[in-house]
C-alpha cells in the first residue's frame, strides 16, 4: 500500500480502540495489532516511512489493504488481538503465537468449590470467568477470595459420607484462619455457596460494594498507623477495580458460534461477521451487498452468512442474527438473542456494519459536494476567462468612520469554500483622510509584495469590493509588482452586482442564478463583515474609551471597571449616581454625572 493509497483509506479510521490487520496477496494476514486509538495507531506507519526498519518497510509494500474491527474498550482490544494472532499466525507477528493464552479463573463444578487460575476452557461444568491480561491482578484477586471468603484450597473430595465419616482432618490452612473447615463438618454447605455466589458476583463486574468494604478497612488501617495493613487492602482494591469491565468479545460459556450484524440504508447493506471458538473470536469481517433483483433485507442477510460461513471454512452449527432469516440448512440454530451475552456479541457486530455504512455513506456525499465544488469552480473559471480553475481566491474591503479610523479586510477562499485560518485585517498606515482608492492601493500592494518574498503561493482570482475607481487602484498596485497577467483581477459593485474587469469599461453579465455568482456574493459578503467588526473595534478603542479618561480624577483602572460594569460610555452616561457610586463609590461618581451634564 502507498502513502497516498493510505491517504485516501485514512478518512474511514475510527478513534476508537480496536484491532487492525494487514491484509496481503491472496487474502493473507500479515500483521495483526491492536489500537487505543485506530486513526493515530495506523497512521504512525505511514509517518516517516524512509526512518523506519527494513521489515517496516517490506510490511507496508507486501500489504494490498487494511481491515479494522471496532471494540468497546481497549481491553477487548487486547484480547482481539491475542486470539486473531493464534487464529491466523501472521508472518509478521513475533509475539502470541505460541499456545499460551492469557488466564482464566475457573469455579469448579463440584461441592465446596474451588476457585483457581486456568489455562483453557474444559467441558466438565465448571464456570469460566476471563480470560485477564494482567496475571498479576489475576493472582491478587484470588489471594483476595481466599481471605475475605475463606475459600478451601484443597484437592480432597468433599461429599457427605465421608464429611460424616470423619475422614479427614483440619489442616494448616484452618489453623491460620484461611479455612473454615468444611471437609470436617465446620463450615455448611449454604455458608458456602453464598461466599461463591458473591465470587460470582465480583467476577462478572459487580465489585462496588466490596471495594467499599476494603476502602473502609484501609482507611481504618491507615488511622490506626498500620501502613503496611493499608497497603495490601490497596493493592486488593487496584486488582477489584481492573476487573469492573468485562470483556464483550470473550465468553467462556460460549463455545462455537456465528455472529452477524446486519445494518441497512436504502441500497447499502453492510454485514459485520465475527466467528466465536471456545468463547473467543477468532475471526472478523465486515462486507457491503447490494441488492440485485430487490431482494429482501432477510434474503441478503441470508446469503452473507452462506457466504461469510463458507469463506472462513466454519463448522459452528449456531449462528446469531439481529431478525429471523431462513437459511434452507435444518442443521444450523438460528439464534436471535434479545438479551445475555449473546445479545452482546450481535450489538458489537452492529456497531461494526454501523460504522462501515456511516463512513460509506459519509464519503459518497463528499465526493459529491466535492463535484459540485468543482462545477462551481469551472462555472467561475468560465466566467472570468481563467486560464486555470479559481482553487484560491482574495477579496479586499475597506471601512472608514468619516475618513478616521481606516482599515482593510481580505477574506481567502479556497476551492470555493471560507478559509477562515487565512484571513487578514489591515489597519492602513500611509492615506490621510477619506480617501478608498488609495487605502485599496495600500493594502493591496502590501499584502502581494510580502506574498512575493515569502515566496507562497498567489491566488488564481483578486476580488475588490467597489467600482471601477478601486479595481483602478489595485490594479495599479499589480502592476508596480509585476503582477499583470499572472493574476487575476475583478471587482464587484455593491448596487448593481456587476463585476468590472480591468481595462473593460463593458461590466460582465453573470445571470442571478449562477452558483458562481453566489460564491462572489458569499466573497463580498465575508470580507464586509469581516472588515466591519474589526473597523467597529478600533473605532471604539479611539473614540469612546478615551472620553472617559478626559475626566479629571479618572484614571485607567477606573475607565476600566465601568466599561466592564456598563459596557459603553452611553451606558456610562445613562446610569443613575447610585448605580456609579457601586462601582467607583461617591465622590467619583459625582464627578462622572457633572462632567456628562
Amino acid at each position: 500500500m502507498t502513502v497516498e493509497e493510505f491517504k485516501e483509506f485514512q478518512l474511514s479510521l475510527p478513534k476508537q480502540p480496536g484491532v487492525y490487520r494487514f491484509i496481503g496477496p491472496d487474502n493473507e494476514v500479515l500483521y495483526v495489532g491492536k489500537a487505543k486509538n485506530l486513526l493515530n495507531r495506523v497512521t504512525s506507519y505511514f509517518v516517516g516511512i524512509h526512518d523506519k526498519s527494513t521489515r517496516h518497510k517490506i510490511l507496508i509494500r507486501l500489504a494490498e489493504r487494511i481491515e479494522f474491527t471496532i471494540v468497546n474498550t481497549e481491553r477487548d482490544a487486547l484480547i482481539l488481538e491475542n486470539s486473531l494472532i493464534k487464529s491466523y499466525q501472521p508472518r509478521y507477528n513475533i509475539l502470541l503465537k505460541d499456545d499460551k493464552t492469557y488466564p482464566l479463573i475457573c469455579i469448579g463444578n463440584e461441592r465446596f468449590p474451588k476457585v483457581f487460575t486456568a489455562r483453557k476452557v474444559t467441558p466438565d461444568g465448571s464456570k469460566f470467568f476471563g480470560p485477564f491480561p494482567s496475571v498479576g491482578a489475576v493472582y491478587t484477586l484470588i489471594e483476595l477470595f481466599h481471605k475475605e471468603f475463606k475459600i478451601r484450597t484443597c484437592n480432597l473430595t468433599l461429599n457427605d459420607y465421608q464429611i460424616r465419616a470423619n475422614k479427614f482432618q483440619v489442616c494448616l490452612e484452618y489453623h491460620i484462619g484461611n479455612c473454615k473447615g468444611p471437609c470436617v463438618g465446620l463450615q455448611s454447605q449454604e455458608e458456602y455457596d453464598e461466599n461463591i455466589a458473591q465470587i460470582r458476583q465480583i467476577l462478572k463486574g459487580n465489585t462496588g460494594s466490596v471495594i467499599q468494604h476494603l476502602s473502609e478497612k484501609m482507611m481504618s488501617a491507615a488511622e490506626k498507623l498500620e501502613f503496611e495493613k493499608a497497603h495490601q487492602l490497596k493493592t486488593k482494591i487496584q486488582a477489584l477495580q481492573k476487573f469492573r469491565d468485562t470483556s464483550t468479545l470473550v465468553k467462556p460459556e460460549i463455545t462455537n458460534i456465528d455472529v452477524f450484524g446486519m445494518v441497512s440504508e436504502g441500497q447499502h447493506n453492510f454485514v459485520n461477521f465475527m466467528r466465536i471458538v471456545q468463547g473467543s473470536a477468532v475471526a472478523t469481517q465486515t462486507i457491503e451487498l447490494k441488492p440485485q433483483l430487490d431482494e429482501t433485507k432477510e434474503e441478503l442477510l441470508a446469503y452473507a452468512v452462506l457466504h461469510l460461513r463458507q469463506l472462513h471454512r466454519s463448522p459452528s452449527t449456531e449462528v446469531v442474527v439481529p431478525f429471523e432469516v431462513e437459511l434452507g440448512d435444518p442443521d444450523i440454530e438460528v439464534t436471535v438473542p434479545q438479551r445475555g451475552d449473546k445479545k452482546q456479541l450481535l450489538d458489537l457486530c452492529q456497531k461494526n456494519a454501523l460504522y462501515y455504512k456511516n463512513k460509506k455513506l459519509a464519503g459518497e456525499m463528499n465526493i459529491k459536494i466535492k463535484t459540485e465544488e468543482f462545477s462551481v469552480l469551472k462555472e467561475l473559471q468560465k466566467e472570468f476567462r481563467l486560464t486555470e480553475l479559481p482553487m484560491h481566491i482574495e477579496c479586499f474591503d475597506n471601512s472608514n468612520f468619516q475618513g478616521d479610523y481606516p482599515v482593510s479586510a481580505m477574506v481567502v477562499f479556497k476551492n470555493g469554500k471560507p478559509s477562515k485560518k487565512d484571513y487578514r485585517h489591515f489597519n492602513v498606515k500611509t492615506v490621510e483622510g477619506p480617501n478608498d482608492f488609495a487605502t485599496m492601493e495600500e493594502v493591496v500592494f502590501r499584502r502581494y509584495k510580502r506574498m512575493i518574498e515569502e515566496a507562497a503561493p498567489l491566488p488564481q482570482l483578486i476580488l475588490i469590493d467597489g467600482g471601477k475607481g478601486q479595481l483602478s487602484a489595485a490594479y495599479e498596485s499589480l502592476k508596480k509588482l509585476g503582477l499583470i497577467g499572472k493574476v487575476a483581477l475583478a471587482s464587484i459593485a455593491k448596487r448593481l452586482e456587476e463585476i468590472y474587469v480591468p481595462n473593460d469599461p463593458v461590466p460582465l453579465h453573470i445571470s442571478k442564478k449562477s452558483p458562481a455568482l453566489r460564491v462572489i456574493q458569499h466573497l463580498r459578503d465575508e470580507a464586509h463583515r469581516f472588515g466591519i467588526t474589526h473597523h467597529r473595534s478600533r473605532r471604539d478603542k479611539a473614540t469612546l474609551i478615551p472620553e472617559l479618561t478626559k475626566i479629571k480624577g479618572i484614571g485607567p483602572e477606573t475607565n476600566t471597571a465601568l466599561l466592564k460594569r456598563f459596557r459603553s460610555v452611553a451606558n456610562v452616561k445613562a446610569a443613575s449616581l447610585d448605580a456609579l457610586a457601586e462601582v467607583v463609590g461617591v465622590q467619583k461618581a459625582k464627578i462622572i454625572k457633572a462632567h456628562f451634564k
